[in-house]
């Protein structure tokens, strides 16, 4: 099976109205920095009123359908986060510092990067975002065995 580079992966973004202008700071720097092109999954304007479940069930259908990754941001990247790991076949992870957003890519598989729009900086958030985006999964023995074993719970 070839293994497919991070740049041909679809990658896909959405939050709430808390990481609505984070989210289109990350689009444009996916666009044009990275050379991606993220599929936006809302909102698509700033609605003070919406919910992140709203926007985070989409995304997850969309990362599994298509064997790609997604990012979700809300203010605290909490929502997001716990609500993407409902789904079966999601394995998504808060990215708040460097060693974290490798770790999270290396060790575990995640394929779901959740960022929290009210503790990080634009400019931190890229990086983040970049480091997440270019780690590939290390494929240790031991992860793979870990990984065997939360499959085994989401049946």
């Amino acid at each position: 099976m070839k293994n497919i580079s991070w740049q041909e992966k679809p990658i896909f973004i959405a939050s709430d109205h808390g990481g609505y202008a984070l989210k289109k700071r990350l689009i444009r720097y996916l666009e044009n920095e990275l050379n991606l092109k993220p599929e936006d999954l809302g909102p698509y304007e700033y609605i003070e009123t919406d919910d992140y479940p709203d926007f985070v069930l989409p995304l997850t259908k969309k990362v599994i359908s298509n064997n790609g990754r997604g990012i979700l941001i809300c203010r605290s990247g909490i929502g997001v986060c716990i609500t993407a790991n409902k789904v079966k076949g999601i394995r998504a992870g808060i990215g708040y510092n460097i060693n974290v957003s490798k770790s999270m890519r290396n060790d575990n598989d995640t394929n779901i990067l959740c960022l929290a729009a009210d503790n990080l900086s634009e400019d931190f958030a890229m990086v983040i975002t970049k480091n997440w985006l270019t780690t590939d999964f290390s494929n240790h023995p031991r992860f793979i065995r870990r990984l065997k074993k939360i499959e085994e719970i989401e049946k």
